[in-house]
């Protein structure tokens, strides 16, 4: 299989052209082809030359996918099916990933995927109950910010689809250098959020290494009933992942918010709120309130919305800044935890 050129760095792509009997600045005209025309074959790259470009077709392919499903909610928000195939226990896996262009006013904000599946196990994801089929490439995540249809509009971005992107890390950072390099994307990191479980190692990593924003999925503050749906607790707990991230300074312009679906009668009451008011002491960010979303065989409903509202003004009365994030494409299964990658919801 020949290697996709998306997700090369700058220098990488020189290094490309080099082998390839091309002088070096080929390499920038090539970022210049993949990241902001949106080049989808060598032919349409026609500031190289004919013969430069039949040598990189015989030797790479761009990494240009087409998504092969789109389903449009009565909100606006639209969904992608892509078809990807991964390595997964030293063989290829074709599986298929959805990524979610989400309207708001002037902004359009695309949710994107980082793994087919999961291996995290949070109960009450679809992702995370069909199980782990491979990590995504650079190549296969920067494709479905060029691939939807709303490619050239696209103004933000979470990395909040399926998958968890700290379990996939050197792909993921990869994508964001391109995405925040000026021979790339050329985006600003406060375009971008990377969504956690809280995968201790690669989080140290993360908040090193990137100037993006973080959400970290919470869901409960008490340590013995978080583990009862996320097994990743048991792993890292999310106190240790909150001392972690206090370590860091988010006083300017990177911001750290906390993901909190609510769910009736298991982490919607008082007593829970002031568990997160005491782990978050201290930090500033904002926590987000999720309705959550039923799927089948789970026995759980969302809180009602005047539990919802109680839990937000009593944060918010405490210093803790919160609020209730509008639930979108829930009809087309592209709402939080919703996303299982399955052909007949896409087409």
């Amino acid at each position: 299989m020949k290697e996709a050129l998306l997700g090369k760095t700058l220098q990488e792509l020189k290094d490309v052209c080099s082998q390839a009997g091309l002088p070096s600045y080929a390499g920038s005209q090539l970022a210049r082809w993949l990241y902001v025309r949106g080049a989808r074959s060598f032919d349409d790259m026609t500031d190289i030359s004919k013969a430069g470009r039949e040598k990189l077709s015989s030797l790479y392919v761009t990494g240009r996918e087409a998504h092969v499903g789109k389903a449009l909610s009565s909100d606006g928000t639209a969904k992608y099916l892509f078809p990807v195939t991964c390595p997964v226990a030293g063989r290829e896996e074709t599986s298929a990933v959805e990524a979610v262009v989400i309207p708001d006013e002037d902004r359009r904000t695309l949710c994107v995927s980082s793994q087919a599946g999961c291996k995290m196990g949070c109960k009450f994801c679809m992702t995370g109950r069909q199980g782990f089929h491979g990590h995504l490439s650079a190549a296969q995540i920067l494709n479905q910010f060029l691939s939807v249809d709303e490619a050239d509009k696209l103004t933000n971005a979470v990395f909040m689809g399926m998958g968890e992107p700290l379990d996939n890390y050197d792909a993921v950072i990869r994508a964001m250098e391109v995405l925040t390099a000026p021979w790339g994307f050329a985006w600003s990191p406060k375009r971008i959020t990377l969504s956690t479980v809280g995968v201790l190692p690669a989080l140290k990593r993360f908040l090193e290494e990137s100037k993006c924003h973080l959400a970290v999925s919470v869901h409960n503050p008490f340590p013995s009933e978080r583990s009862e749906m996320m097994p990743v607790q048991n792993a890292w707990s999310v106190a240790e992942v909150v001392r972690l991230i206090k370590g860091y300074d988010f006083s300017g312009q990177r911001r750290v918010s906390f993901e909190y679906t609510m769910f009736s009668g298991w982490n919607d009451d008082l007593r829970h709120a002031d568990a997160l008011i005491r782990l978050l002491r201290g930090l500033e960010c904002r926590v987000n309130l999720i309705r959550f979303h039923e799927i089948p065989d789970f026995p759980y409903k969302t809180s009602p919305a005047k539990v919802m509202e109680r839990f937000r003004d009593y944060l918010t009365e405490h210093g803790v800044t919160c609020t209730i994030r509008a639930s979108r494409g829930e009809d087309i299964l592209a709402a939080c935890g919703m996303l299982a990658g399955r052909h007949d919801s896409a087409i």
